[in-house]
């Protein structure tokens, strides 16, 4: 599937910036900084997990814990290598998390233009459950609401 070596790992405050590359290269409106400071830091329903290949940042996922509950927060992967399994290995980290973390039921939303995502999503068992109309600020274009039981 890739043809590289990806290593994923627990997100820590001092790989921050390197996520701040991928976020603003991958969103038309990026977290700051310090939004991700207080995810990594101080949320205690937050778990974020880093890509990287050969020691450099590739791509970040995370997920809010809600009760028995997942809420994909962020899914991205550095343009320079998307389509290379980095996004199919955090998902899947995230999934195994999940598993580990007694979490039965995972959401997420997607832009109704990012065919690959809900590919990926897809492929993983998410299914479209639902539309949040105008959601995404930049363009009000409009989410899909997947969801994925029987994450356990």
């Amino acid at each position: 599937m890739s043809l590289y070596k990806i290593e994923v790992s627990r997100l820590t405050s001092d790989e921050i910036d390197e996520v701040m590359v991928v976020e603003k290269l991958s969103f038309a409106i990026p977290w700051s900084k310090q939004a991700f400071i207080e995810e990594v830091t101080n949320n205690k329903f937050a778990r974020y997990i880093i890509a990287k290949i050969d020691g450099k940042t590739v791509g970040y996922a995370g997920l809010w814990k809600v009760c028995d509950e997942g809420h994909i927060t962020n899914v991205a992967v550095h343009p320079e290598y998307r389509r290379n399994g980095v996004g199919f290995m955090l998902v899947r980290n995230l999934i195994d998390l999940s598993i580990k973390e007694d979490i039965a039921r995972l959401t997420l939303e997607v832009r109704r233009s990012n065919i690959p995502a809900q590919n990926l999503y897809t492929k993983f068992g998410f299914k479209v459950e639902g539309f949040r109309k105008e959601y995404y600020a930049d363009n009000k274009e409009d989410a899909m609401i997947m969801w994925k039981e029987n994450a356990i």
